[in-house]
């Protein structure tokens, strides 16, 4: 079966790759022909993963999921949440949104913070929902090589490490994108998924 996950990000296409079962054979939106960004226009994580899911399937007719992912610091009020990959700026540069992250926690004592995860999946005429959640703490600076997005300032709770500092066999095993693609998982090995 031939899923669309509805993204260009290279990262997040191989992260989950590796967890689905050979039967799917994941494309992204590249590989149907759609290079543009799809509008998050929604207020809500669930809200911009479903309007992107919505736009494969309206366009090109093909089962679909999306993602959208929210970093929610508890000092900050949940910032950046819904605006995690446009923090710093429109041009979704991680660093900068790192930079700018880091400062505003420059004098606040409660680091606290977790990782969300909505996937939203259209698949035969019906709209699914799966979450994943992972609360740790923001690190006063950048550690580690692996990963993308907060990852380098990330350290889940439970380890010494963060995200871009773990393997991604942990990783996928414990992250917000991890738990819901695993719910996702669940769903699809549960329904004759052959059109």
């Amino acid at each position: 079966m031939k899923l669309v996950f509805a993204t260009h990000n290279a990262n997040k296409l191989k992260e989950i790759q590796q967890l689905l079962p050979a039967s799917i054979e994941l494309v992204s939106l590249d590989a149907i022909g759609y290079t543009e960004d799809i509008p998050e226009t929604a207020n809500t994580l669930k809200g911009n993963a479903k309007i992107k899911a919505d736009f494969v399937t309206k366009n090109y007719n093909l089962p679909c999921f999306a993602d959208d992912t929210g970093l929610l610091v508890k000092s900050l009020n949940g910032e950046p949440g819904v605006y995690s990959a446009r923090y710093a700026g429109s041009q979704n540069d991680s660093q900068a949104n790192m930079s700018k992250l880091l400062k505003n926690l420059e004098n606040k004592q409660d680091r606290s913070a977790h990782f969300k995860t909505v996937i939203a999946l259209n698949i035969k005429g019906e709209t699914h929902i799966f979450e994943g959640k992972v609360s740790g703490v923001i690190t006063i600076s950048q550690k580690g090589k692996r990963g993308f997005g907060y990852d380098p300032i990330f350290k889940p709770n439970g380890y010494e490490e963060t995200f871009a500092e773990l393997p991604l066999t942990v990783k996928n095993r414990i992250s917000h994108r991890g738990q819901a693609v695993q719910k996702l998982i669940a769903y699809l090995n549960n329904i004759n998924v052959t059109e």
